[in-house]
């Protein structure tokens, strides 16, 4: 379990949720009918030109189940004992899940029912949200191959190819290798780091202690999961984790709801904050049918979702500098 900092950004933001099966953004792909000017009575167009279209995404499911043998729960018979022993349990298999949602959300969907990850909504090809970027050329996201070095002017070519005025690049992701190689191309002097947790600007809400590196006041955060050479500029007000409350109906049926913490202090050196949730929510147990044993699942529903790809770029193939 190393770090997991952009699952954990992104799952501690403020909470949106589905609103419906799908969940729609209008996008605007091309200008309307052409603006003109007149005087008097002259013939004004009436003709009208489609400009929008919808991306809809859909929710996907992920779990971890727990499992916990009667044999265990006799061996520990006092229920303080049993207490603390579904405790660990839960929360250990809460960071597995995280762990793996970390892997997919920067993946490109190893399986169909995956989250979609920034492998999908940070392309130039393909497919988002059920529409074609051949087709819409908007939907566009900048991907650069660096051809193996990094330099500032390649970093600043991607900043200005994604912003536009005030709507800019807010936060940044990285490996760790590449992170190094960033920071040696800077001068003793601009070398500021920050601790997000002690000093936190606006755009590092839901941060604890996570250091980062700033350049033209982009937070540079290095990430374990981040696939190795690509340095990602995204635009956070574009990216959100959209949730989908699956257990909310099912308590007649027996299911908890119960949320669960993926941070605690039981395990030493533990990334993740204590009240730290992700939007994780467990059944409850539920007898095997086969075995001396109770099961229960630990399930979050949504999806990784950009309302506007194009405000999201990604440097590829980086290697030294």
């Amino acid at each position: 379990m190393r770090s997991n900092e952009f699952t954990t950004r992104i799952m501690t933001k403020d909470t949106k949720k589905f609103r419906a099966a799908t969940e729609d953004f209008p996008f605007k792909y091309q200008k309307g009918t052409a603006t003109t000017s007149f005087i008097g009575f002259q013939t004004l167009p009436t003709s009208l030109t489609t400009t929008r279209q919808l991306l809809k995404y859909n929710p996907a499911f992920n779990e971890a189940n727990v499992a916990l043998a009667t044999t265990d729960v006799a061996a520990n018979n006092t229920l303080r004992k049993v207490l603390d022993l579904t405790e660990v349990e839960m929360i250990s298999r809460a960071q597995d899940l995280a762990d793996s949602i970390g892997t997919q959300f920067y993946g490109s969907q190893s399986l169909a029912t995956d989250f979609l990850g920034l492998g999908n909504i940070v392309s130039a090809t393909g497919t988002i949200g059920g529409a074609s970027r051949a087709t819409y050329t908007t939907l566009q996201s900048t991907v650069t191959a660096s051809s193996g070095t990094l330099s500032l002017f390649k970093m600043r070519t991607l900043f200005n190819n994604i912003a536009d005025g005030e709507v800019q690049p807010n936060e940044s992701f990285t490996d760790y290798n590449t992170w190094a190689l960033y920071e040696s191309l800077l001068q003793p002097q601009e070398r500021i780091a920050k601790e997000a947790g002690v000093n936190p600007a606006p755009n590092f809400k839901g941060y604890t202690g996570y250091r980062s590196i700033m350049w033209a006041g982009l937070p540079i955060v290095p990430d374990r999961k981040c696939t190795a050479g690509s340095l990602y500029m995204l635009n956070m007000d574009f990216l959100n984790f959209y949730t989908l409350d699956m257990l909310g109906g099912l308590d007649k049926g027996g299911y908890s709801g119960e949320k669960v913490k993926v941070g605690s202090k039981l395990f030493v050196g533990s990334q993740y904050t204590p009240d730290e949730n992700f939007g994780f929510f467990w059944t409850g147990f539920i007898h095997a049918t086969n075995a001396l044993a109770w099961n229960s699942f630990i399930v979050v529903a949504g999806n990784l979702i950009s309302a506007n790809p194009r405000r999201q770029g990604v440097l590829t193939g980086i290697t030294g500098i």
